[in-house]
């Protein structure tokens, strides 16, 4: 894997149950998707880290009213704190809230093949 992480490398981590993510060399901040430059100081200079896979939901919603394309109603999704960086997945549980523990269960995967890590209470 080189440095530079790419969206097919962070999609076969996270089919694999991994996650990574990208650390700042400049000004330390990480990210839990891949970047060309770091959203914070915009240096190039960025590190591939793997990122744990357990966290806690920092914020949740359900979709009742999907995207064109999707028929499923009513799934949930959150964003994920996983202490350095946050990830936005799917939610295998309803009954999840703000501030439980999450960790990652598999990943979903939409029509044009990209994927999202699907996460379950622990």
């Amino acid at each position: 894997m080189s440095d530079r992480l790419t969206h097919g490398e962070w999609s076969d981590a996270v089919e694999s149950g991994d996650l990574l993510g990208q650390t700042c060399s400049d000004c330390g901040k990480t990210q839990g998707t891949p970047k060309a430059a770091c959203p914070h100081c915009g240096s190039r200079d960025l590190e591939t880290v793997e990122l744990p896979t357990e966290g806690v939901v920092y914020t949740e919603t359900t979709i009742n009213v999907p995207p064109v394309g999707v028929e499923e109603r009513g799934y949930q999704v959150a964003v994920v704190d996983l202490g350095e960086a946050r990830v936005m997945g799917r939610l295998s549980d309803g009954e999840v809230g703000i501030g439980d523990t999450v960790e990652v269960s598999g990943f979903t995967e939409d029509d044009d093949g990209y994927v999202a890590p699907a996460f379950e209470p622990r």
